[in-house]
């Protein structure tokens, strides 16, 4: 079913709780829908954003002037399995958090690391969302697409996706119009070791009284198991738990999940950097570039008590911009600009943002 809105409320279309209002908002809930959609003359030849549950989106203007689809297609269905890999079918309308749930239930190991992120499956892999050491390129086989240009169904590998940090050919200026995710393949695994690696996953584990030791690392040690085993359902539930502890519920404290995405620098910099502050973190990426956390960054350059208007840092994690009630798009566009500003004048680094200004 289609169903066409004029003058629609885009309060549910993004998690700041902003309530923009598009000229005209498409909705529909299968991919042969598009066809129809493109071909209607409120939408033929126009400009147009598709959105998901808009968890990466800021509406810069309380009345956008373009189309707005939203898609529902759903669906979660095995396509191929062997004793080690199984195939997986979603739909782009599925919630990504549902996703990582029902693989939990059904023994499938690849995305727990990345339960709790809020959106919907298009949306991941648009954005190759990732958390905890983990992206969601990791594991997508190919994705499923409309292509408006020449109006029909193209399936594209991950390997044409040009996946990168919070990036793909879905972004790109070329393409960003031009390709609908209606779905996403996915491999995952019946007995991938667990990522641990990152954040504070052990101590959370340790605390719960899990044991670190997995696969290889028994059989190898000899030694009779301290702690209770790693399971699926456990390292879910603790990957919650963390996000829990620091990140706010957009469903009540209107956010955006992470606003910035964690710079990458050269080492010499981050040398540079380090005589200076002995304790700023990163993380390895190559030979010659490090990633910073943003968060770090914006709470020692004095940020974290920053807001403007309603608009403010999280009290719990810095890099987090939060909605406190009755913020404006603005608010939170001076605050990140702020931020910005800030940061750079401090350590020379330019954060950009993760989130869409639309």
């Amino acid at each position: 079913m289609i169903k066409y809105t004029e003058n629609a409320s885009l309060r549910p279309y993004n998690t700041f709780g902003l309530n923009a209002k598009a000229a005209l908002l498409v909705e529909y809930n299968k991919e042969e829908d598009l066809q129809q959609i493109f071909a209607d003359p409120r939408v033929k030849g126009k400009p147009f954003l598709h959105v998901g549950q808009g968890s990466n989106l800021l509406f810069t203007q309380e009345e956008y002037p373009n189309i707005i689809l939203h898609g529902a297609i759903k669906g979660i269905k095995p396509t191929s399995q062997t004793e080690e890999v199984i195939l997986l079918e979603c739909g782009a309308g599925e919630s990504w958090d549902h996703l990582c749930e029902w693989c939990v239930e059904h023994g499938f190991y690849g995305i727990e690391n990345l339960s709790g992120i809020p959106g919907e499956v298009g949306a991941a892999a648009v954005q190759n969302i990732g958390a905890y050491g983990v992206e969601i390129k990791d594991v997508i086989v190919a994705v499923s697409v409309y292509d408006v240009a020449n109006g029909k169904h193209v399936i594209i590998g991950a390997a044409d996706c040009q996946y990168g940090y919070r990036t793909s050919i879905f972004k790109t200026p070329e393409f960003k119009s031009r390709f609908i995710v209606t779905g996403v393949l996915l491999g995952l695994s019946r007995k991938a070791p667990f990522m641990l690696e990152y954040g504070n996953i052990k101590a959370a584990l340790l605390e719960r009284g899990f044991s670190l030791m997995q696969g290889a690392d028994k059989r190898k040690s000899g030694r009779p198991m301290r702690g209770k085993q790693i399971t699926l359902s456990a390292m879910r539930e603790t990957i919650l738990a963390i996000r829990a502890a620091k990140l706010p519920d957009p469903q009540v404290l209107g956010n955006a999940g992470s606003f910035f995405k964690n710079p990458i620098i050269g080492r010499e910099q981050y040398e540079a950097l380090l005589n200076q502050n002995p304790n700023i973190p990163m993380y390895d990426v190559d030979a010659t570039h490090v990633k910073v956390p943003a968060g770090w960054l914006i709470e020692h350059a004095g940020c974290k008590e920053r807001h403007v208007g309603d608009a403010a840092v999280h009290q719990h994690q810095c890099l987090v911009l939060v909605n406190r009630g009755h913020a404006t798009a603005q608010d939170i566009v001076k605050l990140s600009q702020l931020i910005i500003d800030t940061v750079q004048e401090r350590y020379g680094i330019l954060l950009e943002p993760e989130v869409n200004f639309i």
